[in-house]
């Protein structure tokens, strides 16, 4: 079939909006009609080459729902009408990763991304005859895209699809680092340096895990008003020098948890700087590809510890299905989280202004 997208050619270039073809899903595969698509960082990583994620030319975007058109064969769970969010962590079921319960890590899954295929090594996406690459197994900046069965969730169809987009990757990274990944209890004191798309649903995580005080720290007046408007309790614009201090005093010694949404390392140092005796800094935000970090060993005679997180330690199953009635109990926010519904065509501007630190998130919206 013959479909709009937007193509990269690769790193630093400007998005096209082509006409491509698209092939028909294949055995385990479903082709979605993409409703809605959220711009994250983690495109913009791969446009400005700050993480290698895919081979060029391809077809971006991750962050999406939308609705079953076509499936292939043997596909079991969805059928034509189904409304889906999709994902970046699909998996083959089979792998060590798998058959341990730890399936965002699954090895079929990861040598597909970076290869910039589907499970069975090939792509389904072409324009005027040349192979374009899958992004993350998902390829979502484009009218349908085909993806493997295991990256997709049935959803409530009472979600807007508009908003089930946002738990495809930012909601789930963020309140999955909070729940699975930190284990935030309640009372705790928890402190989020960045407050873009995931570090505000890290907030969101830890108001809902009942945390007692929230410090939301980030260069952007605007940001931190919406972080306080989805459970910060304090806020601290991270210009002012006098933040570490006011953070360790409210919190009596240094705060629970600390999140670092950004992938940068004077952040990351800022924020292990917050974290008080047996705390826990948990690294959200991705850093450049190559890069190493240095951070003061002092702390850990304290018993801190800093940990990794990859997608929240989600388990897409569950966690999907419980957040998306979260919102329609109105204890998620997800309506204030969105800054513009854009067409495709507006992709390039959105980035640019994704690339200033504007607005939370930006969704484009498929009629």
């Amino acid at each position: 079939m013959k479909l709009k997208a937007a193509v990269l050619r690769g790193v630093g270039s400007a998005l096209t909006i082509e006409e491509i073809d698209l092939d028909d899903p294949k055995d385990h595969e479903v082709l979605v009609k993409i409703k809605a698509t959220g711009l994250c960082a983690s495109d913009l990583n791969a446009i400005d080459g700050k993480r290698n994620l895919v081979p060029f030319p391809a077809v971006l975007g991750h962050e999406a729902a939308g609705i079953v058109e076509k499936c292939g064969k043997n596909v079991t769970n969805f059928e034509k009408g189904d409304h889906v969010i999709l994902s970046i962590v699909p998996n083959c079921g089979k792998c060590k990763y798998c058959i341990s319960k730890n399936p965002n890590f699954c090895e079929l899954a990861g040598n597909s991304m970076f290869e910039g295929n589907l499970f069975d090594g090939t792509s389904r996406l072409k324009f005027h005859g040349e192979r374009l690459n899958h992004f993350l197994t998902t390829s979502s900046f484009a009218e349908y895209s085909v993806v493997p069965e295991s990256g997709l969730v049935k959803i409530n169809k009472n979600m807007p699809l508009d908003r089930a987009a946002l738990i495809s990757c930012a909601v789930l990274t963020g309140i999955g680092a909070v729940k699975n990944t930190a284990r935030v209890k309640p009372n705790s004191n928890v402190a989020v340096f960045g407050c873009g798309g995931v570090g505000l649903n890290i907030i969101q995580g830890a108001r809902m895990a009942k945390a007692k005080n929230i410090f939301a720290v980030d260069i952007s007046d605007e940001k931190l008003e919406l972080a306080k408007k989805v459970g910060a309790t304090h806020s601290f614009n991270s210009l002012n020098q006098n933040n570490l201090k006011s953070i360790r005093e409210i919190s009596e010694g240094g705060v629970d948890h600390a999140f670092e949404a950004l992938g940068k390392e004077e952040v990351i140092q800022m924020a292990w700087k917050s974290v008080g005796p047996f705390g826990q800094l948990t690294l959200v935000g991705l850093m450049k590809h190559g890069a190493t970090l240095t951070i003061d060993a002092g702390p850990f005679v304290n018993e801190q510890s800093i940990k990794g997180c990859y997608f929240g330690s989600s388990n897409i199953q569950t966690d999907v299905p419980n957040l998306v009635e979260n919102y329609l109990n109105k204890e998620l926010m997800l309506d204030e989280l969105i800054s513009r519904r854009i067409p495709l065509e507006d992709i390039n501007h959105a980035f640019d202004q994704l690339r200033k630190g504007q607005g939370a998130r930006s969704v484009i919206i498929f009629e």
